[in-house]
């Protein structure tokens, strides 16, 4: 049998990637050192908007040809460039171009170049210069300091500070009040205002500067903000926050009234002990500790539900309520608006807060006017809190991979719930308005709400069992319509919304846990307060120190005094903190071995040199086939058909013969990979022994600086005692020459003394009865100011209550006046009903009278008829 063999159609020519027709040159951005936060975002945002002119995806960007410009924009800045705001300005851009409305793909595409730029021109950088750039904050003047060379030129040490450029940056004591007072819309605002004014000279200046709300944000708090996902989840970022959550990096590395927050490196050498407790690693565990006694002293008062006196356990319950609600206080004031409302487990607190106090204040308000019914409602709504207290124990959950990954999933599936549910309640309202006012003769609305509501759930059966009752003819085609609508289609399509969310969400797992973890991470790192009372602790603090900020003004021993309660209440803390350090310093000989980000483990996956074997092996079966199918059918093929089956053996052949070669290769280039991490392996140990002998020998050489520092100074010491001494005798002598001048001009000096006492004496006299007079006037004057404070207040309140009473007075006025308006619109209805009851009684009076009328002419009729008939009987019988 002749072999037919069939060739396909060449296919079209493939459409290129979209691109530029014709490559314009872009001159790259001239970013200079002491460049502002505002030069940099304006030279960055004209290369963008110049340079990338089509939508592309992330991918394409990170790895097809569409990305060439953004990889000679690394390599310049990273060659050129030494402004400390770029990553900042960057991010700021990314977040800019996310929230502008128009050409939102083509916005997409430049905010996926300035997140890919950043964290490209951070894997360029050593490890200590990425964290100078990420944690650089926008200084409050527009006049950014230099980096300065201060790694290799200078000797860092556990004081040294990551950011020697920041010039007291750090140190700023205003940045709590400006995170929480800048709004997402004031940041967008000023990017816009700030990214559209190109026509603007260098030399002009604008009325206000755009950027003055990103002043003390770092590079790491405009990511967070920003939702810059990829770049948080890259490696070098996820060191340095590692690093912040394992205290390797500090703030604040000594509590001490002129103590600076700077990031530092931590040596526990020479640290503070009690700066560990502003470590975020401690603070959440902390935080897990503070919630468990909570939950068990929420759930003894609940099993305990005594109704007649508040019991120790309950004031042990409101003394925990209180530490809850400063720290949250604290937290929002320390870490901002911002990043405050980011976390959702923030809300939860504060509904649980809030259902704690309305039991307090109901349960005592139930005691005290002794009605039982009270106290009943507030165990009621403190039984609600169960509802965001366990769910809570999650929040603890988040930080590991898992959960971290399942709780945004949750996140997502629940927002699209809430928007699916619209739809839902709009289509469940119409069929409830139908099927009420169909079977108004049989069913109150109440009981039809009951009976659809069951059928939304899933009893199909109770809508069939009574559509015939609502209406025979247009119950059961409504009902059945219903019941479709919502078991199928509804709850289908609902299905297939969560099934999307999840997957949406699950394939960006790593990137949403790590955003998670950076979150709480920054959140809990940004407090600018030197002392940080944990809960309860902090109530000491506001009962002690909060009083005397009314009667003491000098701030250094304000803080004198935070710190110093401080240590006397957290030292037990402080030692377990220690213990735990101690032991786990000698367990892991890193000394930075928590500056490592949060890893995942991917599953093995099928090599493609097998995969490339498995392809191999099919297509030497499909060539023996061909070749088995040729020799049968030998005898019968014609010339052109031979040559047809040689040249298809041939290409059988040469395709084994590739497929081998490819096989060859991807060995070969394993071999060579590996060989490279064995290398790579090996000269990593090397570099840790040089660096190892080259600390030791530091350390030697310190050691012998100190030990001739001690000699020269003993010699220093001696050879001063002995002048010391002969000075000493030498004086003694002089002393005794001089003794008897002394003795002479004692007597006069004693009388100039005595005049000079009294005269002084008179002088403190005056000077004392001066200062009490200034000090009777500045009582004065301050009895005067809060006087005049207290009437302000007093007369702010009077106006509140008089707005307050207006406002009621005119929202009573406008129920009294619907009230009168529906009695109207109810007689108008009443006196229609009477007056159609009325014409239509009316009607069938005079169809009665009508009626009564032909009867009696009909009976009339009869009568007379009836007359004659006799008379006519009569006549004859007369005859």
């Amino acid at each position: 049998m002749p072999i037919r063999v069939k060739l396909k159609k060449v296919p079209a020519p493939r459409e290129p990637s979209p691109g530029p027709t014709n490559y314009v040159y872009v001159e790259l951005p001239d970013i200079r050192e002491g460049d502002s936060f505002r030069d940099v975002i304006k030279k960055l945002s004209r290369y963008f908007s110049a340079v990338i002119t089509l939508p592309h995806t992330f991918e394409q960007l990170r790895t097809s040809s569409a990305g060439s410009e953004l990889r000679s924009l690394v390599d310049h800045l990273a060659m050129n460039c030494t402004n400390p705001t770029i990553v900042n300005a960057l991010l700021a851009l990314k977040w800019h171009y996310v929230a502008e409305d128009k050409s939102r793909d083509l916005s997409g595409a430049r905010a996926h170049a300035c997140e890919i730029v950043a964290w490209r021109f951070l894997g360029r950088l050593s490890e200590r210069e990425a964290v100078d750039y990420c944690l650089y904050e926008i200084p409050e003047l527009d006049r950014p300091d230099p980096i300065p060379e201060t790694i290799e030129e200078e000797p860092s040490s556990e004081r040294s500070p990551l950011l020697p450029h920041s010039n007291g940056s750090y140190g700023r004591r205003s940045m709590a009040s400006a995170v929480g007072s800048v709004k997402r819309g004031q940041l967008l605002q000023s990017l816009s205002r700030l990214t559209a004014s190109f026509n603007i000279e260098e030399g002009q200046n604008e009325e206000e500067d755009p950027t003055a709300p990103f002043r003390g944000l770092n590079a790491l708090e405009i990511a967070a903000i920003s939702d810059s996902k990829k770049f948080l989840s890259q490696g070098v970022v996820q060191k340095i926050i590692t690093a912040i959550w394992n205290g390797d990096i500090v703030f604040w590395d000594r509590l001490s009234v002129d103590g600076i927050k700077k990031p530092r490196y931590y040596n526990p050498a020479t640290a503070d002990p009690f700066s560990r407790l502003r470590v975020p690693k401690y603070l959440k565990t902390w935080e897990i500790f503070f919630f468990l006694v909570f939950m068990a002293l929420y759930y003894t008062v609940l099993v305990e539900r005594d109704i007649d006196v508040v019991t120790g356990t309950e004031y042990i319950l409101y003394l925990w309520l209180a530490a809850f609600l400063y720290d949250e206080i604290s937290a929002w004031k320390d870490a901002g608006s911002i990043f405050y409302t980011s976390d959702i487990w923030n809300l939860f607190d504060m509904i649980m807060i809030s259902l704690g106090i309305s039991f307090a204040i109901l349960k005592n308000i139930g005691i005290y006017t002794h009605t039982p019914e009270v106290v009943e409602v507030a165990f009621d709504i403190f039984a609600l809190e169960a509802l965001f207290m366990v769910p809570r124990i999650c929040s603890f959950l988040s930080l590991s991979p898992y959960w971290g990954t399942l709780i945004p999933c949750f996140k997502e599936m629940a927002k699209d719930f809430v928007k699916f549910m619209i739809l839902v309640i709009i289509i469940y309202c119409g069929f409830l308005t139908t099927f009420s006012l169909v079977g108004r003769n049989g069913f109150t609305f109440s009981r039809m709400t009951l009976i659809l509501t069951k059928i939304f759930f899933g009893s199909s059966g109770t809508g069939i069992e009574i559509m015939n009752d609502i209406d025979p003819v247009f119950g059961p085609p409504l009902m059945l319509l219903f019941i479709c609508l919502s078991s199928f289609l509804l709850t289908g399509s609902l299905t297939g919304m969560l099934s999307n969310s999840f997957s949406r969400v699950i394939t960006q797992a790593r990137e949403e846990y790590l955003f998670v973890y950076s979150i709480y991470v920054l959140e809990a790192s940004t407090s600018n307060r030197l002392t940080h009372f944990l809960p309860p602790f902090n109530l000491i603090s506001l009962v002690i120190f909060r009083p005397l900020r009314l009667f003491f003004h000098s701030e250094t021993k304000f803080r004198a005094g935070r710190i110093a309660l401080l240590k006397i209440t957290h030292t037990p803390v402080v030692g377990v903190i220690m213990l735990y350090e101690s032991f786990r310093r000698r367990t892991v000989q890193d000394d930075f071995a928590g500056f490592k980000g949060p890893s995942f483990h991917q599953e093995d996956t099928l090599q493609p040199s097998q995969a490339q074997q498995s392809s191999g092996d099919g297509k030497s079966a499909e060539v023996a086939d061909a070749k088995e199918a040729g020799n049968e059918g030998s005898l019968v093929l014609s010339q052109m058909e031979s040559r047809v089956n040689e040249m298809a053996s041939k290409i059988d052949r040469l395709t084994v013969i590739i497929l081998s070669m490819q096989e060859k290769e991807e060995e070969h280039r394993q071999q060579q990979q590996r060989e490279k991490e064995e290398r790579e392996k090996k000269e990593l140990k090397e570099k840790e022994e040089r660096e190892k002998k080259e600390r030791e020998r530091e350390e030697r050489e310190k050691e012998e600086r100190e030990l001739r520092e001690r000699e020269r100074e003993e010699n220093e010491r001696k050879a001063k005692e002995e002048r010391e001494k002969k000075e000493r005798e030498e004086k003694e002598e002089k002393e005794k020459r001089e003794k008897e001048e002394k003795e002479r001009e004692e007597k006069e000096r004693q009388e100039k003394e005595e005049k000079a006492k009294l005269e002084r004496e008179e002088k403190e006299k005056r000077e004392k009865e001066e200062k009490e007079k200034r000090e009777k006037e500045e009582k004065e004057k301050r009895e005067k100011e809060e006087k005049a404070k207290l009437e302000r207040e007093e007369k702010e309140k009077r106006e509140k209550e008089e707005k307050e009473r207006q406002e009621r007075e005119e929202r009573e006025k406008r129920e009294k006046e619907e009230m009168a308006k529906l009695e109207r619109e109810e007689k108008e209805k009443e006196d229609k009903k009477r007056q159609e009851a009325e014409e239509k009684a009316r009607k069938e009076q005079q169809e009665r009278e009508e009626k009564e009328k032909k009867e009696q002419e009909e009976r009339e009729q009869q009568v007379k008829e009836q007359e004659e008939n006799d008379q006519d009987e009569q006549k004859p019988t007369d005859e």
